[in-house]
């Protein structure tokens, strides 16, 4: 049975931003929007002698899941590290704008989310920051109406501001492979020191904000292997589920008195970690 699941299986994580977003939506609906051919690239890259890329990093598909209207976006991490500057940003936020704009239109446009991350571009700081602001607020607007999905797959995780954006969607999706947390393992480790957090210690790292940590902990929603038709299959079915009862920031009570629960004398551990955490959600 396993060798037959290694043979039909396909990495999700192994494919580009615009396979994955393809593969999310029924086959032949997908549409590109500001594609590549659209020449849409930063303006402030080229100035500080980086290559561009022509679509920004930043895929946004229109299409159609089980039927429904849906738009898919997806960072491309292997550009830039999946940093959000000026166009990647405002290709986000504009779409996840214009689905909210249909749904107050009668038009029920859902939204999944495929980010692959560092957060800001630091080459273009404030831009990117604003972008990802926007992001936020068109997160909120959506998920009033329909699901907001993010699907963390890996290789590079989600973090910064993006982390913020994962958080406010209404589920949450990772693989073993996926990384979740506001501050990358580098900047921790700049900021605190080698003995409080070290980049280099991958299983350190991974117990802490990988994605089965992640799931354990209550902060994302399914923990699923690295397989398309799986991916596929859980996007759906939580499209399925509606909307959730309560999203996360709408909790900030629960987590801030848990918060306040931890002891910050000791150094924390995978499974402390965990026991805190399960004691509240």
């Amino acid at each position: 049975m396993y060798k037959e699941h290694l043979l039909t299986s396909r990495s999700f994580i192994e494919l580009g931003a615009r396979e994955r977003a393809t593969a999310l939506l029924d086959a032949g609906s997908m549409r590109e929007l500001i594609g590549p051919f659209e020449r849409m690239t930063s303006p402030w890259l080229k100035q500080q002698g980086i290559v561009t890329q022509a679509d920004d990093g930043v895929i946004v598909a229109k299409g159609t899941i089980d039927g429904q209207p849906a738009v898919v976006v997806a960072i491309e991490g292997n550009f830039q590290g999946g940093s959000l500057g000026e166009v990647g940003g405002a290709k986000m936020a504009g779409a996840l704008e214009l689905a909210a704009e249909d749904n107050r239109h009668g038009i029920p446009t859902r939204a999944v989310l495929l980010l692959e991350t560092g957060g800001v571009r630091l080459q273009e700081a404030n831009l990117g920051l604003a972008a990802i602001a926007e992001i936020h607020a068109a997160i909120a607007d959506l998920r009033r109406y329909q699901p907001v999905i993010a699907v963390i797959a890996g290789s590079v995780g989600c973090f910064g501001g993006m982390s913020v954006a994962a958080a406010l969607c209404s589920y949450v999706v990772v693989t073993r492979e996926a990384r979740f947390g506001l501050n990358g393992p580098q900047v921790i480790e700049q900021e605190a020191g080698i003995d409080e957090y070290d980049s280099r210690n991958r299983p350190f790292i991974w117990s802490f904000s990988g994605g089965e940590q992640r799931f354990k902990t209550g902060l994302a929603d399914r923990y699923v292997e690295d397989d398309v038709q799986n991916i596929g299959e859980t996007v759906r079915s939580l499209f399925m589920q509606g909307l959730p009862a309560t999203h996360r920031d709408e909790r900030v009570d629960e987590f801030l008195a848990l918060l306040n629960r931890i002891d910050t004398t000791r150094q924390a551990e995978s499974a402390t970690v965990r026991a805190d955490f399960g004691k509240e959600l």
